[in-house]
């Protein structure tokens, strides 16, 4: 059996994980790299977790998780769909830093520092969010089955990983909050809802008796039918025989719709660990 090497003594200090999204950047500390040999095959462990507004963190929010999460040296895992954000957090992090006197390392993640084979045309355009849970997933998939991985997050997400672990891609949907806004922002009478992620928690009532109640029963069962069909074709694509994992912010809302998925809420961060040994060696 493989033995499990925290992270810190592998790599030279504390590893941070930071899963910047379009909403939210997600922090994490690695706790360690888990297990990869032929007989075990674990996934890296993630712990004090903090999330912050991708589009206005408070800095001292920042600088607090950081001295409760790393007090000496440590690197930075970054991985980003948010480019203005993310330079926002790197910014921060080389800030903090330099005036006190921290050594604060920082990475950004790439599709190639990934333990993951991927089929697409141009790998390098795939959000990092769903080639790390891909990653992830293929440390985990039981041998001769495909896996569908559905992310609901920002974007909704299901990508297919082939039965041999390969990256196929899949489809990208707005989630709810997207869905939310641009109603709003498309008509002249409909209002914003606010909290719309938090509203998928449950399912919706049918029928919504407010405008507001509509509208909500509107994108959580629109959402929660398109995501189970897609899984249906992407089931069908892989030859029938797939596990479905779910994670994501809203997964209560399409969890019953997909019998059987296998949750996994920190798919992305552990994804993100994956790449640790081969990022920080460079």
């Amino acid at each position: 059996m493989t033995t499990p090497i925290p992270a810190s003594v592998s790599i030279g200090g504390t590893v941070l994980l930071a899963d910047v999204g379009n909403s939210r950047i997600k922090l994490a500390v690695i706790a360690d790299l888990g297990s990869h040999g032929s007989e075990t095959r674990r996934l890296p462990t993630v712990t004090k977790r903090q999330d912050l507004d991708s589009h206005g963190f408070r800095h001292a929010n920042l600088e607090t998780w950081l001295n409760q999460a790393a007090p000496s040296a440590a690197v930075v895992l970054v991985a980003s769909v948010h480019d203005a954000a993310a330079a926002r957090l790197e910014a921060a992090i080389a800030e903090l830093s330099a005036t006190r006197y921290r050594p604060l390392r920082q990475r950004r993640i790439v599709y190639g520092d990934l333990p993951l084979e991927i089929a697409v045309a141009e790998p390098h355009k795939v959000g990092i969010d769903r080639l790390a849970a891909a990653a992830a997933a293929g440390m985990v998939r039981r041998p001769g089955r495909g896996t569908i991985i559905v992310d609901c997050g920002t974007a909704a997400t299901v990508d297919l990983l082939s039965a041999e672990g390969v990256f196929l891609g899949g489809a990208i949907l707005p989630g709810p909050a997207l869905m939310a806004r641009a109603l709003a922002d498309g008509t002249s009478r409909l209002p914003v809802v606010a909290a719309m992620e938090h509203a998928m928690g449950t399912l919706p009532i049918m029928p919504g008796r407010s405008t507001q109640e509509a509208i909500v029963a509107g994108i959580g069962w629109g959402v929660r039918g398109a995501i189970g069909r897609l899984v249906e074709e992407a089931r069908s694509a892989l030859g029938g025989n797939a596990d479905v994992i779910l994670t994501g912010g809203w997964r209560g809302t399409v969890r019953d719709a997909l019998p059987g998925a296998i949750e996994m809420p920190e798919l992305v961060l552990a994804g993100i660990a994956l790449a640790a040994e081969r990022a920080c060696s460079r």
